[in-house]
């Protein structure tokens, strides 16, 4: 069979195309393959399925807040490392490539700024920063927003995405479920209005603290909620989880959620609520 040997070598090669990387993703839930620009376009929500990819603070920000009319708050407020805590990797080592992987300081940006012309204070957490967990800086951040919004009579609205308390700070981290706790509790008792949204993934502290304590909770579709996760729960009681379970859908159905909100409705919904809330 020498005959049926290929002579050039090369020849797939020349005719090989180079598709530069980056501009395709598969949707997790209906695997349908997305084209970046056009999802990017759509609020990174798949056309075929309505999936809610992950996305940075600043897709939240820009889809919430007036162009032009915000600024950030608590800029320089970095986490220190005060037990100089090592597992395989030093926390401080941690922290610098959390910065240097974000541009950020922490898991959270703040904001002052104006939806639809009403005054507001966002949050909003970034799970790409060693997974939106809530150490010293996050607790600290939320506490600080409440105060202004408490000062300004403006409500709080607080874009949840963590995978809980942050290990690295041991109970410097857990103390912050209640000190945020008791900030909101102040808030609210004076008629201040705290509206957390909670997107994929919202669980352990978050949960457990501010994420569950908002007037009006909102949720995006699909997103995980919860305190422990499913396998561990699984494992605890012995039996298989429901369809859905720690899903926005089935926390809403269950009265932990008040209103699931598509990404794209999200801004109208908050300056509804804020009109019909605050007077």
């Amino acid at each position: 069979m020498a005959w049926f040997r290929r002579k050039d070598k090369n020849i797939a090669e020349l005719g090989k195309k180079n598709i530069p990387s980056g501009l395709w993703t598969k949707c997790p839930t209906c695997t349908e393959i997305q084209y970046k620009p056009e999802l990017d376009k759509n609020h990174s929500v798949c056309r075929h399925c309505g999936h809610h990819f992950r996305v940075s603070p600043v897709v939240h920000r820009d889809l919430i807040l007036d162009q032009g009319i915000f600024q950030e708050l608590f800029s320089t407020v970095k986490s220190a490392d005060p037990l100089k805590f090592k597992s395989g990797k030093k926390y401080i080592d941690q922290l610098e490539t959390a910065m240097s992987k974000t541009s950020q300081n922490d898991a959270i940006n703040c904001y002052s700024g104006k939806i639809n012309g009403k005054d507001i204070i966002l949050g909003v957490m970034n799970f790409e920063f060693i997974g939106g967990s809530m150490g010293s800086v996050v607790g600290e951040l939320v506490s600080r927003s409440v105060d202004i919004a408490r000062e300004q009579k403006s409500p709080f609205v607080l874009v949840c995405a963590s995978g809980g308390a942050r290990m690295q700070e041991s109970a410097l981290s857990l103390m912050q479920l209640a000190k945020t706790s008791s900030k909101l509790a102040r808030f609210q008792e004076e008629g201040g209005l705290f509206i957390p949204i909670l997107t994929d993934p919202t669980t352990g502290g978050v949960t457990a603290s501010f994420g569950m304590l908002g007037d009006v909770i909102l949720a995006e579709p699909g997103a995980l909620i919860g305190f422990a996760g499913p396998r561990v729960i699984k494992q605890t009681i012995g039996e298989d989880l429901p369809e859905g379970f720690q899903r926005a859908e089935f926390l809403q159905e269950k009265g932990f959620v008040d209103h699931i909100v598509p990404r794209e409705n999200m801004k109208e919904i908050l300056s509804n609520l804020i009109g019909l809330l605050v007077s």
